[in-house]
This record gives structure tokens, sequence and C-alpha cells, in this order.
């Protein structure tokens, strides 16, 4: 019983933190573990405090507000500043939903060849579709929240391959760095799939979502609900929570690499499927154990799609709606927000039309990357400057230890797409 309770209380920010772990963001992981073995498993922990701060100001900002997080901007911004940022981040989240169909429809073919991948992508992306809009949201965050269990297939697969345990935990705390290309790159794709933009602007919405499902708001975005203390303390430790466990998960998914994958030669791991493929024959610990470890991992990368591309797709919703004031909201029915409806739809199918057009992945990946990073740096400082203002937050202003660990990761994003810019024009 008190698991189940402690379960029913998470919510958004369980939620965003699982989808961080989406089939994009297990290639890199998984690529920085071929790559480099254990090189990169301190950023895990490194990583960890800068999340909880950012997505806990993203949440505050929507459960205090009762407004989306681009609803809030463009109150605080003009149209010239708030416009190329949400163009951009459409772009980067189609980009990134076409990457992963893609991948959950190629590790189908791993479980089950016999199926055609054109097939399995055009049902899955109907199966997000129709659920994300005709599920009542009620039923629809449960949904999400029994698909984050899907990321538990990395931590069982990093049982079955098995390791050397000091030295996991040497490396979790020890940093290490390299000034190559090579790491650089690496690092800043570690940074670019987990300090996300989109999951910024699906926090706060999520939180404003959940304003309206307890009646506290009518729409989001009208209205300023009253929140109580224990509630500001519920979301924070949902928003921990949320993030250990995203941060968790690629721990485990750069082990199993490092595990596997590096220590046999294979550094060069391009896709969630492809690190999938890989384990099979690399592991040996009883009969069998590669094959089910390849299963376990491939299944994940599905679970976690199904649960990564609704996030993406919503949170392009929440923003453009936002922006054009139409309604919007997983709560309400399509007819009344169509157009909230269509931008989910759109961007979804545009995602689909990727996986049959003449486009490499991996390059929209990176180009996904690239643009994350452009558009992450100014919504960082934006969520810095909300965070502080009493005006849009009254008393519940960020404390000296958010503030401390939020511009330090203002300062460690911006390096990093310094670092990304400068390794580009070598």
């Amino acid at each position: 019983m008190k698991i189940k309770s402690f379960f029913k209380f998470l919510g958004p920010g369980l939620i965003t933190g699982a989808s961080d772990d989406d089939p994009s963001g297990i290639a890199t992981y998984s690529q920085a573990g071929a790559q480099f073995g254990l090189g990169t498993l301190w950023l895990a922990l490194f990583q960890l405090p800068m999340m909880i701060a950012i997505q806990e100001m993203c949440a505050r900002i929507g459960l205090v507000t009762g407004s989306g997080l681009a609803g809030i901007i463009k109150k605080r911004y003009s149209k010239k500043t708030v416009y190329p940022i949400i163009s951009l981040l459409l772009v980067a989240n189609t980009i990134n939903i076409g990457a992963d169909i893609g991948a959950m429809s190629a590790s189908v073919k791993l479980v089950s060849p016999p199926l055609p991948i054109a097939v399995v992508t055009i049902l899955f992306t109907a199966l997000i579709i129709c659920t994300e809009i005709f599920v009542p949201y009620r039923k629809y965050v449960i949904i999400l929240k029994y698909l984050t269990l899907s990321l538990l297939a990395y931590v069982i697969t990093a049982f079955i391959v098995g390791e050397n345990w000091t030295s996991i935990l040497v490396a979790s705390v020890v940093p290490h760095f390299e000034f190559t290309p090579a790491f650089m790159m690496i690092f800043v794709a570690i940074f670019g799939t987990t300090i996300s933009p989109y999951l910024f602007f699906w926090q706060a919405s999520e939180e404003a979502e959940e304003d309206v499902a307890k009646n506290k708001i009518k729409e989001i975005g009208e209205g300023k609900p009253k929140i109580r203390k224990k509630e500001i303390m519920i979301m924070r430790k949902d928003v921990a929570v949320g993030m250990a466990f995203s941060q968790a998960i690629m721990w485990f998914i750069i082990m199993t690499a490092a595990g596997t994958l590096h220590v046999n030669g294979l550094t060069d791991i391009a896709t969630a499927d492809e690190a999938a493929k890989a384990l099979a024959p690399l592991v040996k610990t009883f009969p069998h154990a590669g094959e089910l470890a390849k299963t376990i991992f491939a299944l994940g990368i599905i679970g976690t799609g199904l649960l990564a591309i609704p996030v993406l797709a919503g949170s392009s919703a929440y923003a453009l709606s936002e922006q054009f004031g139409w309604k919007q909201g997983l709560s309400k029915k399509l007819k009344q927000a169509k157009g909230f409806y269509l931008i989910i739809a759109v961007s979804t199918v545009i995602g689909l039309w990727i996986n049959f057009a003449d486009v490499d992945p991996i390059k929209a990946l990176i180009y996904a990357a690239v643009i994350n990073g452009i558009i992450a740096v100014p919504l960082l400082i934006a969520i810095m400057k909300i965070g502080n203002d009493k005006k849009i937050l009254e008393g519940r202003t960020n404390g000296k230890i958010s503030n401390i660990v939020g511009w330090i990761t203002v300062l460690v994003v911006a390096f990093s797409v310094v670092v990304m810019f400068l390794t580009w024009i070598k």
C-alpha cells in the first residue's frame, strides 16, 4: 500500500523525468558508454542538482501562476524574442519525434522480425495521436505514469550484463575529462539531450493542467490558483523523484554500454536499436542472456518512445497555443481545443514523414541538438528571471540554493553550446 500511495502522488515530475530518457537520449548515452567506457558516468550525478533546480522552477511557475511557460514569457518579453524560440522548439521537437518513432519501429524489428517496419511505424504514430487526443486527461496521465516503468528495462539489462561495481562507483563520483573533439561532442550531446527545452514547457504546462483538473482555475492562463505550502512540497518531491529516476536510467545505460560494447571494441553505436542489437552476442553471464538482454533493452526503447513522443508533441502544442491564445490542454476534448490537438497531430505526422523521407536520422538529431542548444541558454535565463520575479510568483520566488544551482546550470549549458560550435568550426 505504501508503494501504491507513493506512486499516486507522483505526477508531472515523474513523467517529465522519464520522458527525458527518450530513444534519442538512449542512443546518446549508449554511444557515450560505447565510446568512452565509464568515462562519462559521473555526469549522471553531476547533472542531477541542475535538473532538479531548473525543473522545480518550471513546475513552480506553472503551479503558482496557472499558466504555461510560454504564456508567462509572452507577458514578460516581446514577440520578437518569443516567436523565434517557439519556432525553433517546434522544429527540434518534430525532429526528435521522427527519430524516436524510427527507433521504436526498428526495436520492434529486433523483437519480432516478420513485422514490416513501415507498417509498425504508421501504427505507432496512429496509436500515439489517438490516445493523446481521445483518452481523458486523468486516464491518460495514469497511462504515462505506468509507461515510466518501461525504463526499468535498463536496470534489469545492467544486472544481466554484470560489471565491476567498484570501478563503477569510482567512475560515478570522480570526474573524467578529455580535451578531444570526440569527448567534447559527447559531453555537449549529453547535456543537450538531458537539459532540453521541451521539458521546461511540458513541466510548467502540466502543473497548470493539474490546477485545472483540481478546479483551482477554469482554463490554463486564466486566473491565479490558490496554492498551499503542502502542494509546493509535494511538487518538489515529485520533481526530485522524477529527475533522480531519469539520471539513474542514464547511469544504467552508460554502464551497460561500457560493460559490453566498449570492452569488446564496439565504439560507434549510432542509434538506440543498434545498441540493443549489439548486446546479444556480447552478454555471456548465463545461457541465452545475450538474447534476453537485447530483447529487454529493445522493449524499453518502445515503452519510453510511447512516453516521450506525446511529451514532445504536447510541449509544442502548449507553447504554440499560448502564443496564439488558443484553448489548450489534454483535459479538453477535441472540439474544445482544435488548434492544440492539430499541433499534436501535425508534429507527430511530420515526425512519421521524416522516417520515409531521404533524411539522415543521425544528422537530423545533430541539428536538433544544435537547435536545443541555441534556445536553451536564453530560455534558462528567462526561467531564472521569472523564478525571482515577485510580481509573478509573489512569495514563491527562488531560494538562495535554487539561484546558485540555476545560474551554474546557465553557465555550464552556455559553455557546452560554445564548445559545440567550436567543434563544428574545426
